[in-house]
């Protein structure tokens, strides 16, 4: 028989009503090579009645959080081992979060958008090409983003803890959708303020539609070679190859920033140029994360020129 005395993590754990008094001993009838941390959970979930999804299970005090397809003889955890538990407060699925986040703007843009020229804040006006180009490539990508949730992204972790979801929203809701429809759908980006310039041009108009479109298409394809890299309901990890990934190891990133800063290019707004540094910034940091992931885990195997976000640069 295994024996696992589970210890609390020295780490805070979320306050809970359901939080259970440790140490804890769980009891296993089957060899230490057929128990899998999430068999610890069930266990513990069992009886505590506490779900898999609040439990953070570690080797060591304040560790890593151990994958779920790991047993405990993989982790050279003996009969008689000891694991250390975290609470990790009420959790939301990665999918609805992504959901709630993108639906935002999508809800946003439309009100903003057809209130602007009703007289409700500056008055009557006729919104130029510029603004209803805008209007639409906003609109496309995001709704891109949630066929990509429902359809196409698959997840390493099924949830993570609610609080996230205010803050991932937050910075779709505000920056991309209130700040940046009330900055373009502004009489400054009418049809009269634009008339003869270069933003009423039908070539400029064109090129920046272009670049947009061309950057989503390839985000989009990034995004369909990284689901083709893991099979359904497992966390299976490999070097992603062809495309922009021959170049760098996030071109999902790299596309993304491209599509919005083909917004900034043909606003000049300080809304979206606001939105396009916080998001690089952002991205930026996940790239080198992620790049420095992929050559710790396959080390002589992952390409040695593959950059990390900018070709031949960075």
């Amino acid at each position: 028989m295994v024996s696992i005395t589970l210890l609390p993590s020295s780490s805070k754990s979320k306050k809970s009503a359901s939080k259970p008094k440790l140490p804890i001993v769980l009891s296993f009838s089957k060899p230490a090579s057929e128990i899998k941390i999430q068999d610890v959970k069930l266990a513990l979930q069992a009886k505590k009645k506490l779900h898999p999804t609040r439990q953070k299970i570690s080797k060591d005090d304040s560790g890593k959080a151990l994958e779920d397809d790991q047993s405990l003889s993989e982790l050279k955890i003996g009969d008689d081992g000891k694991l250390y538990y975290k609470d990790l407060g009420p959790q939301i699925g990665w999918r609805t979060v992504f959901l709630i986040e993108y639906g935002g703007p999508l809800i946003i843009h439309p009100l903003i958008y057809h209130l602007s020229t009703a007289s409700w804040a500056w008055g009557s006006y006729e919104y130029s090409r510029l603004q209803t180009l805008v209007y639409y490539l906003v609109l496309g990508h995001f709704v891109k983003r949630e066929f990509e949730t429902v359809f196409v992204h698959r997840f390493s972790h099924a949830t993570m803890p609610f609080t996230n979801v205010f803050k991932n929203s937050a910075h779709y809701w505000l920056l991309s959708g209130v700040l940046l429809a009330l900055s373009i759908y502004r009489p400054a980006y009418s049809a009269e303020a634009l008339q003869g310039t270069l933003r009423d041009n039908t070539l400029f108009l064109g090129a920046i539609g272009v670049l947009f479109i061309l950057a989503e298409l390839s985000n989009l394809q990034t995004h369909l070679i990284l689901r083709s890299l893991r099979p359904a309901n497992t966390t299976t990890r490999a070097i992603p190859r062809g495309f922009l990934f021959e170049l760098v190891s996030c071109p999902n990133y790299l596309t993304e920033i491209l599509a919005w800063g083909a917004i900034w290019a043909g606003t000049f707004s300080y809304s979206a140029l606001l939105f396009l540094v916080v998001s690089t910034t952002q991205m930026a940091l996940w790239a080198i994360k992620k790049h420095k992931s992929y050559k710790r885990e396959f080390g002589d195997k992952y390409p040695r020129g593959r950059k990390v976000l900018v070709p031949f640069i960075f």
